[in-house]
Formats: C-alpha cells, structure tokens, sequence
C-alpha cells in the first residue's frame, strides 16, 4: 500500500557551511545555454545549468551529452551518479549510443563539473532539492533534443534520488523506464547501526548539519577501481576521491528521511529495473573480494526493498558484480550490458 503522506511538503533546503578544501581546484564551465567540450574529449559536450544560489553561494547542475553512434531512435538515456562521484563511465554511454540512444548524464550540484571553489563537495540536506536539475535536464532532453522516450539510469545515492524523484513526478509523464544501478535503498550494517545509531544521527543532523560523522579516508572501493591502484579506470580523484568525500550529518539525516520513504513504498509508475550483486563484503583492508563483491552497500538490503518502488520493478543480481556494476570485470559488465539490452527490448522496444 503506498503511503500518501510520506512525502511532507517540500521546501528547498539552503547550504550552511563556509567553504571546500583547498585542494578542490576550479574547472568551472561558464553559465550558458551553449553547449562546450567536455572534459571527456571528443563527442562529449556539456552545458550548465543554472539553479538558485544557496547559503555557499552560487549553485549549478551540468548536463554531458553524447549523441547518437546508430541510427537513432529518437529515445534518450538520462544517467544520474552517486555520493563522492560525477560521470565518467564511457562505456556505458557507448551502450547507449550504439543502441541509437541519445546519452545525457548529469553532475549533481556541489559533484564533478558542477562542483565551485566555494562549496562543501556533496553537501545538502534534502534530497528533493535535486529535484530542480531533474525537471530543467528532462526538459531540455525533451524540448531541446525532441525525445520522444526517456530512460533514468542512477547508481548508488543517485538511485534513491532518482527513485524519490521518478515517484514525485509519477503523473506527469516525464520518463518512461527506470534502470536503477546498485541503488542505496537502506543503511548497511547490524539492526543497532540501522535503528538506535540512525536516531542519534537524526538529531545530530538537526541541530548540527554540518558535524563530519565520517571523514574522509583511505577506502577499499576506491582503491579497486583506480588504474593506479588495483582497477582498471581513470577517473578525477579530486570529484571522486579515493576515500569519498567526509559524510556530514545533515546529508545523512537527508538520506535516511528519503530510505523511510521507500520502505513505507512508492508508486513509480513506469518499468523499473534494479541490478545488484549477489553479495556484499566490507573488509578493513584491500584484497581481491572487493572486486567481486558490493563493499559500499548491502546487496540484500538492495534486494529486500526493491519491490517497494512500484508497481512493476524487476529484480537482478549479479554474480561477481562491485557497487557499481558497469566498473566491475569485463565479464560482468557485459552480462550487465547484456541484461539491460534484453530488458529494454521487453519493456521500452524500439
């Protein structure tokens, strides 16, 4: 049964802290309705968008794009990334691309090219106030590049943004598919860190939004995916650091508010496919599990909450799969690729 009240009136939430690291350089596009090159290089554009100033200042969203490499089919793929992260996942953008798909992922305000010398990486306290970059980037996917069909596609933090968002708009038939990636559906860890220790948080956060629960550190994760390290990609460890950006108790609050939501269930109304792994390991230390294994997330928790995200929500875990399971071991991305291929034929055909 879906609970209709578990949405309280929403009211956008201003930043409260004073500034980034040091370390943080700015790589800042100018504000403009023009696309420019992407970092990415050739076939990659992006645009900003611009969204009301907070209490740090100046706020922005940016939206990457990358057309086409197949007859296209007039559908559009809209990526959103997860906590300590912003795009760079190519070879999902080329799945999409070969397929005819427009591909546009978007960087989060205070994430990745969006994110400002002045602003704390990742910081807010409501989750619905990403709500005001979803609704500009589908309109100019829709208005602006004439897409007939758009597909979500998040990973991790973004997944439950993505989820709280697809069932907010449920009526307004903004999106028509849902492929949630390793979505952050509730808190790993025992039943005393998921219950007691979450209501401290909540007060924390309530009257100190911006106290560092958990600091930025070496992480096992991070370590796996890095080519420098144990992995295979390269990616901007400034945007996304190795150890993730400090958790602050405020954005924890936020999260834990939108994971009451799903459990009390949502009602999004398109197709919705959750992939997962098949397990979870989170050793203090990096050995070879953590590249078979979800070591940021409970997979089972993933797996237990996904049917309360609609009414049409197809369930899939990965063997061998990491967090983010289009940067796990080429076999298993390509099962993933393959999965998803197969889904969107069933459930969004051409």
């Amino acid at each position: 049964m879906i609970r209709r009240n578990a949405f309280v009136a929403y009211v956008p939430s201003g930043g409260t802290l004073c500034g980034m690291s040091d370390e943080v350089t700015e790589r800042a596009l100018p504000i403009s309705d023009e696309p420019a090159d992407d970092v990415l290089g050739s076939g990659y554009t992006a645009r900003t968008i611009p969204l009301p100033d907070d209490d740090e200042g100046e706020v922005v969203a940016t939206l990457v794009h990358h057309r086409p490499t197949a007859t296209p089919t007039g559908d559009a793929v809209l990526y959103l990334h997860g906590f300590s992260d912003y795009f760079f996942q190519t070879e999902l953008a080329d799945f999409h691309t070969a397929r005819g798909s427009d591909f546009f992922a978007l960087d989060l305000r205070k994430y990745g090219r969006s994110l400002r010398e002045h602003q704390t990486p990742g910081y807010i306290t409501d989750l619905r106030d990403y709500f005001a970059e979803l609704d500009e980037a589908v309109r100019i996917i829709r208005a602006e590049h004439g897409a007939r069909r758009v597909m979500l596609n998040a990973h991790s933090t973004g997944g439950l943004i993505a989820a709280i968002w697809a069932h907010w708009v449920r009526e307004r038939g903004l999106i028509d598919a849902v492929v949630l990636n390793s979505p952050w559906l509730d808190m790993q860890g025992s039943w005393l860190v998921r219950t007691p220790g979450t209501e401290a948080l909540d007060v924390i956060g309530k009257l100190k939004p911006s106290a560092v629960v958990r600091a930025n550190e070496a992480g096992v994760y991070g370590y796996s995916l890095h080519h420098e390290q144990h992995g295979e990609w390269d990616f901007d460890t400034v945007w996304k650091p190795l150890g993730g950006f400090p958790v602050r108790a405020g954005w924890f609050r936020a999260v834990r508010r939108a994971h009451r939501w799903v459990h009390y269930g949502l009602d999004i109304r398109c197709p919705v496919l959750v992939m997962c792994s098949t397990g979870s390991r989170f050793p203090r230390s990096w050995n070879e599990e953590a590249q078979r294994f979800d070591t940021v997330l409970d997979a089972d928790q993933i797996a237990r909450w996904s049917p309360k995200l609609g009414r049409h929500v197809t369930l899939l875990r990965i063997e061998g799969g990491m967090h983010d399971l289009v940067l796990s071991a080429k076999p298993v991305r390509e099962r993933v690729y393959a999965e998803t291929a197969r889904w969107l034929d069933a459930y969004l055909p051409a």
